[in-house]
């Protein structure tokens, strides 16, 4: 199994990537011995907002969890 690398990149930032990607993928501007490479890249970027995210979750949880 391949190791997860984690990502050292602010979320607007990782989400500003992902949209050139795309667009460079929907423009036909990545070169075929270039695809790989950039879908890889995409899905780092994407499980890094996914792991933002769902860290953000869970410590708003904590803040908003009222005790009874």
């Amino acid at each position: 199994m391949a190791k997860k690398t984690k990502l050292t990149i602010e979320y607007a930032d990782a989400i500003k990537e992902l949209e050139q990607i795309l667009e460079r993928l929907r423009n036909g501007e990545v070169a075929i011995n270039e695809l790989a490479p950039t879908v890889k890249r995409a899905n780092d970027l994407v499980e890094e907002c996914r792991r933002q995210l769902t860290h953000t979750q869970i410590e708003l949880e904590k803040i908003t969890e009222v005790p009874f």
